[in-house]
This record gives C-alpha cells, sequence and structure tokens, in this order.
C-alpha cells in the first residue's frame, strides 16, 4: 500500500476542514484534505448563508467575533469575497415577553463585544417600512451580513490549494486507525495516507469516526428547508429572523444583490448519511410562506422558484464538538454546529490550525470538548 505523509489530514472537506486546510498552510503545516465528494457539498453549501452573531449563545461569541473579523478580510486571504456584504441582522419578536428577552442579551452581549441597535415597533418600522405590523420589536446587530454558502468552501480549499495543500474530492474514507505515533487513514480507492495529527470535520459523517476512537456523541441529522423567490426591485439590505420560543414561527430571509429573497424556516426535512440526500417536504415550504406574509406584505407577489436541502448534524445541546479528543493524542474535531455554523467557518478553520500547531487557542472553546458526552452509552441517528 503507498502512502502519502503530511503533517495533518483532514477528513471533511466542508467549510471547517477547508479553511482549517488554509490556516494550517498559513503557519507552515502540510496539509491533506480527504472529501468523500465535492468540497462543500453538503451542510457547508446548502444553509442559509448568514454571517450573524447575534442570537447566539454568549459562549460562542469570542469564536463569532474572531470569525467575523476573517469575513471582512476575505479578498485579502483568499482572493474571493464570497458575497459577504456587511449589511446588518435583525431580528424581530411579536411579544413583549421576547422584547425583554432580545434586550436581555443586548446586554449580556455588550460584555463580549457585541453591540446590538435596540428598537421598539415605531423604530423598527420606520426603518424597515417592509415590514408588517405584527413585529413589535427588534435588535439591529450593524456589523454582521450574509453571504453566498456555494461559494465559501471551495474559496477557502482553492487558496488552501495555491499555497500547498492536497485537496482530494471524490476520496471517500473507509478506515482512518492510529498505528504507532501516526494515523492511518485509508480511501475507498486503495490509497492511504499518513500523519501524526488527524483532525475530523465531516459534519454529519463525523460521529461515527469519534465511536471508532471510542468517543460516542449523541446526534441526530436533519435536512434545512430551504427556498428563493424570483427577482424583486432590491430593498432589504440586512438579514431579518424571527425570535421566538414557537417553532413553527421561526423563519428567516435575506436578499440577494440581484433581487432573490432567500427563506429558511421553519421545520426540517428528513436526511440520510446513507444515500447522503436531503428532501424538502412540501408543507414545509408552504408553513414557511404563511409565516412570511404577514412579516413580508411584499412575497404575496413574488413566486418561488426553487428550493433545496442539504445533510446536517444537530447535538442535544445544539453545541458543536471542538477541540481535541479525551481519548487519543492527536486526534482533534470540529463538527456538529447544528445548523447555525456558517458564520463560525473561518474562525473554527483558525482557531483549529490554532490548536494543531501550537497547542492552545486564544479563543476559549473548552465548552465544546467531546469530553461532555464521555457518559453517552452510544451515538444514535434519527
Amino acid at each position: 500500500m503507498t502512502h502519502s505523509a503530511a503533517d495533518v489530514v483532514i477528513v471533511g472537506g466542508g467549510f471547517m476542514g477547508a479553511a482549517a486546510a488554509f490556516f494550517l498552510r498559513r503557519r507552515g503545516r502540510s496539509v491533506i484534505l480527504l472529501d468523500s465528494d465535492r468540497i462543500g457539498r453538503q451542510a457547508s453549501g446548502t444553509n442559509f448563508g448568514n454571517v450573524r452573531r447575534q442570537g447566539r449563545p454568549l459562549n460562542q461569541l469570542p469564536l463569532a467575533n474572531r470569525s467575523r473579523e476573517i469575513w471582512g478580510r476575505l479578498p485579502q486571504l483568499v482572493g474571493e469575497d464570497c458575497e459577504f456584504v456587511q449589511r446588518g441582522h435583525v431580528r424581530v419578536c411579536f411579544d413583549e415577553d421576547m422584547a425583554a428577552e432580545l434586550e436581555a442579551y443586548a446586554r449580556s452581549a455588550r460584555d463580549y463585544g457585541l453591540d446590538l441597535n435596540l428598537m421598539t415597533a415605531a423604530q423598527v418600522r420606520e426603518r424597515f417600512g417592509f415590514l408588517g405590523p405584527k413585529v413589535v420589536a427588534g435588535s439591529l446587530a450593524p456589523v454582521d451580513g450574509h453571504a453566498n454558502p456555494r461559494l465559501a468552501a471551495p474559496a477557502f480549499a482553492r487558496a488552501a490549494a495555491r499555497a500547498g495543500a492536497a485537496i482530494c474530492e471524490n476520496a471517500k474514507v473507509v478506515s482512518a486507525a492510529k498505528v504507532g505515533d501516526d494515523f492511518e487513514v485509508v480511501v475507498e480507492d486503495g490509497r492511504a495516507f499518513r500523519a501524526p495529527a488527524l483532525l475530523v470535520t465531516a459534519g454529519a459523517w463525523a460521529a461515527p469516526f469519534a465511536a471508532a476512537f471510542g468517543e460516542m456523541v449523541p446526534y441526530q441529522v436533519k435536512g434545512p428547508q430551504m427556498s428563493v423567490t424570483e427577482p424583486a426591485p432590491y430593498f432589504l439590505g440586512p438579514s431579518v429572523g424571527v425570535a421566538t420560543k414557537i417553532a413553527d414561527e421561526v423563519v428567516y430571509f435575506r436578499q440577494v444583490t440581484r433581487g432573490n429573497i432567500v427563506i429558511g424556516g421553519p421545520r426540517h426535512g428528513p436526511a440520510s448519511v446513507e444515500t447522503r440526500h436531503a428532501k424538502v417536504l412540501p408543507e414545509n415550504t408552504l408553513a414557511q410562506l404563511s409565516q412570511m406574509r404577514p412579516l413580508l406584505p411584499l412575497l404575496e407577489r413574488l413566486r418561488i422558484i426553487r428550493v433545496w436541502s442539504g445533510v446536517e448534524c444537530y447535538l442535544p445541546d445544539s453545541q458543536p464538538v471542538m477541540g481535541r479528543s479525551d481519548r487519543v493524542s492527536g486526534l482533534f474535531y470540529a463538527f456538529g454546529f447544528s445548523g447555525a455554523g456558517f458564520q463560525l467557518g473561518p474562525g473554527v478553520g483558525d482557531v483549529m490550525a490554532e490548536l494543531i500547531d501550537s497547542g492552545r487557542t486564544s479563543t476559549p472553546i473548552d465548552a465544546f470538548s467531546i469530553r461532555r458526552f464521555s457518559n453517552t452509552a452510544c451515538a444514535g441517528v434519527a
């Protein structure tokens, strides 16, 4: 068996893996990135495209802040902007209890360097007159925005390749084991790769890799329900999401420069790691539209022209697994971002490169350790 060797082998060519490969090369580490399909084909390329910090758990904000700084430098770093626009992110709510929660979150987020502009119903309507009368309050993050998820992971992979990383697409891993001081990773066509460090960024396919090394993570596989309208004259600016505790009220939307409005939520559809496919259920698209119409009356005049989904990994606490293995030296993880990983992608890659290269990270990630699942009996898929 012929082996290719590097300092780090990365399994999973989504946004996290591609960004990690790029930042590892910037640190002088040799890298082999393996993906069973094409770079960014699954959750990294099929999500909504929010580059938002507000609304995240507070312990994610240091990582989100680090990532946001990188988003602002994409043309200089990778030679492409990935259609990132800093047009803000607005959360709106439909009742006074939720308005109070927006205020409380804004106070707490300020301690993490995230400044939010709170708005009354009148201020929301004055600034965003296209929103319907159901909105009673809002919160604006002026320096958040949105980008094109189809472009992000491939842009980082191309930049990593230009910097000397080996990017191997259509390379399905069939085994990964530690042999002596190195990891040996074998792909379906018989090629083998060796490295003293292994980073697993395989999204919905990552937990079985962890299980093979004795670390069980409970997870669910779901498909986001996305749709896009025909173009309309550009008017929107920020991306908009609803802050609510009622699951069916969760909806979010943004407008691209060409005029199309991208819509996500509520609900998920079925997805399968075996077939690598996810479905959009018609009833979910109809639920989106029923929630959207009172919020954005303009939608009555627009047609949905496309729907799509992808295979995403969700963990019970909606927090990712990120950091070192708790059992195997040289093994690292970054997966399970539970439908909210797109904004974090560049920061995750940078942090994991720092951790692998230096043994530490300046951004706190202990809360995301796989150690929190150490008493889990088995990994499960739903």
